[in-house]
């Protein structure tokens, strides 16, 4: 009977011994999960930030999307602390959105470009646009260098030597042989409906809302924005954020190759990625 106590004891000390170390293990195996939550424009940005959800909640990151329709909240509610980042601007955006509302929010990198482009009813090429037609653009101010290039390198406009491309304004024109009107006072978003409906004779229009209202750019424009272009959509995070370790993961998963060249092929080159693949 003592040798059966005995034996029962080890034996039971044994099986604890195991239990323990099956939690453990179990315990040590599961990974801590960090949620941020990051606003995004519905096309693109939403969409790639949702391509890499599965992957950084491997490395225990919870991505949490949140969809603006514009370009005045995302970053009024970083600011505030509602989100933990943003997906929808470039840096010249950015810059002038810190400089108006003495903001401190910075980039945590590059992710791709939305190329502009110019669309129209009426013209095959930017080339061919004739005296006096009528230019509409959005009111979105840090796109007028952009569009002013495509302007200047189709040879119907000359700007300013010296003048920094991303401060540029129409007031930066220094010959306008074919008197072109220019107007710009409508929201981005509104561009495709506003091209649509056979409005002026040129129509700009970034490459969200034209691929959002179903447009093809390199099929349906008659000049877009070459890649090297400087306004290449970041991610934005308030200042010091950028060297959290979720941040990271969360850049370093958009910026991965595979990443990259899913941009490339899902966009079918209507949005380009910034990095090479």
């Amino acid at each position: 009977m003592r040798l059966s106590k005995r034996v029962l004891g080890v034996l039971g000390v044994a099986a604890t011994a195991v239990l323990l170390v099956g939690c453990g293990s179990k315990s040590s195996s599961s990974k801590k999960m960090t949620t941020i939550t990051v606003g995004a424009s519905a096309v693109p940005h939403a969409q790639i930030l949702k391509h890499v959800q599965p992957q950084l909640k491997k490395e225990g990151v919870n991505l949490k999307i949140k969809v603006f329709q514009d370009y005045v909240m995302p970053n009024k509610a970083l600011a505030a602390k509602e989100l933990d980042a943003n997906y929808f601007q470039h840096m010249p955006f950015l810059n002038q959105w810190n400089k108006e509302n003495h903001g401190t929010l910075v980039s945590a990198g590059g992710v791709h470009l939305e190329p502009i482009s110019a669309y129209s009813k009426k013209y095959k090429s930017l080339k061919d646009v004739k005296d006096g037609s009528t230019i509409l653009v959005s009111s979105n101010t840090p796109d007028y260098g952009r569009v002013l290039t495509l302007l200047k390198d189709a040879g119907l406009i000359k700007i300013k030597k010296g003048i920094d491309i991303t401060t540029a304004n129409f007031s930066d024109i220094t010959s306008n042989p074919r008197h072109l009107k220019f107007k710009h006072s409508y929201e981005p978003k509104l561009m495709p409906t506003i091209y649509k409906q056979g409005e002026g004779d040129v129509v700009f229009i970034n490459a969200n809302y034209a691929v959002q209202a179903g447009l093809d750019p390199r099929k349906d424009a008659i000049a877009t924005e070459k890649k090297s272009s400087p306004y290449v959509n970041i991610v934005a995070v308030r200042k010091g954020d950028q060297n959290k370790p979720a941040i990271k993961k969360l850049m370093k998963a958009l910026q991965s190759k595979s990443t990259q060249k899913w941009i490339y092929n899902h966009y079918k080159g209507a949005v380009l990625p910034a990095k090479a693949y």
